[in-house]
């Protein structure tokens, strides 16, 4: 799969502030730019988080990120973070994500789990049926 080929990519820049001091891109920094590509792919799909929380009750945890760090990405580099719905559980679903350079060289892959959670008890809660249509729709 390359980033063009996913149901959703979120173009991004590394800034200074995203790198080390020889200019390549903190390994952490990685799980920060899925974060944000996973953030505005469900506002792509009319779901806001803070709205979620309040109304629904319902906030999102990564429970499990299989990373891959394959090339590294330097300052400037322009880059897509895509996502892509892998498997959907009952409370939980699994996410495909990469970040490719605009060259198309893959800088980083992941799997990732998100788990559905209560938000004032933080305990496993089932997908509910309007998040779960829309979710198997990228599926």
């Amino acid at each position: 799969m390359t980033a063009n080929d996913a149901a959703f990519s979120w173009p991004l820049r590394v800034y200074y502030e995203d790198t080390d001091a020889v200019g390549i891109v903190y390994y952490a920094n990685y799980l920060k730019f899925m974060e944000r590509a996973r953030t505005e792919w469900l506002r792509s799909l009319s779901f806001d988080q803070d709205q979620l929380r309040h109304e629904h009750h319902i906030v999102f945890a990564v429970t499990r990120a299989n990373t891959n760090f394959r090339k590294p990405a330097r300052l400037d580099d322009q880059l897509m973070v895509s996502v892509q719905v892998a498997n959907m559980g009952a409370a939980s679903f699994d996410l495909d994500q990469q970040i490719i350079r605009t060259d198309n060289v893959k800088i980083c892959d992941a799997q990732v789990r998100i788990a559905c959670l209560n938000a004032d008890t933080l305990k496993p809660l089932r997908l509910p049926s309007f998040l779960l249509t829309e979710l198997r729709r990228e599926d």
